[in-house]
This record gives C-alpha cells, sequence and structure tokens, in this order.
C-alpha cells in the first residue's frame, strides 16, 4: 500500500480492497502506527494516528493514480476503500550512512567521545 500525503487536509490516504483484512481490522475508529524508512539516506520515520476507512468515492476518484491500475481497473470499481489516517504524533530519526557511522563508532572508541549519530526529532500533531 502507498500513501498518499495530503498535508493541507491532515491525512495520509491509502487506496485498499473492501475486502482486505484491513478494512476488518479497523472498525469505526482505531489507532495505528505507520513506519517508513529510507535506508540508504538512514532516515526513519514513526506516525501514530487515528483510522478510519470510508467508501468516498469522489475522494476516491481524486486520489486514483496510474499506479492504482496494479489492482483495479479503474476508480468506479466498487471494492476500493480509503484507509484515512489523521496523525496525531510523529517521530523522526535522521543518521549519518553505514560508512559514517562506522567511522564516527571507531573515532569513538579511540577517543573516549561519544559519536553524534543523527536527529531525532518527536512532535505532536
Amino acid at each position: 500500500m502507498a500513501p498518499i500525503v495530503r498535508k493541507e487536509e491532515g491525512a495520509i490516504y491509502f487506496l485498499t480492497d473492501s475486502r482486505s483484512e484491513k478494512v476488518g481490522d479497523i472498525k469505526g475508529e482505531v489507532i495505528v502506527h505507520l513506519t517508513f524508512s529510507d535506508h540508504a539516506a538512514n532516515d526513519y520515520l514513526f506516525i501514530e494516528g487515528d483510522a478510519q476507512v470510508f467508501n468516498d468515492r469522489k475522494k476516491i476518484h481524486d486520489l486514483w493514480t496510474p499506479f492504482s491500475k496494479a489492482f483495479w481497473d479503474s476508480a468506479d470499481d466498487p471494492n476500493i476503500r480509503l484507509i484515512v489516517v489523521s496523525p496525531n504524533r510523529a517521530e523522526f530519526w535522521d543518521g549519518p550512512n553505514s560508512l559514517t557511522v562506522a567511522v564516527k563508532m571507531m573515532f569513538a572508541s579511540v577517543t573516549g567521545i561519544k559519536p553524534d549519530l543523527g536527529d531525532h526529532r518527536e512532535t505532536g500533531m
């Protein structure tokens, strides 16, 4: 599932199938945890938010992309649903790449100076 982020709406959307387990797991409004990573950049993101499932046909059309055709023939498929996540808090870890970490760790072991291995930020939404 690919996230569709609409910052101005304060929401992260996912197109999913009405027959998926995810739809069955989200009854009413539930708290979910999303994690994203970019291993090459050594960046990691954790988001906690409230999730709900909707059958908003207009929004489904709005969020439809050519990649969606991998799962459904068109945005008019009656089995498409929206999972809408409204983020409550997030944590972001930004670290140096693996080679930089190795060099910093070696330097720290020789000098006794604790290494700076990146940045961590937390925010409430």
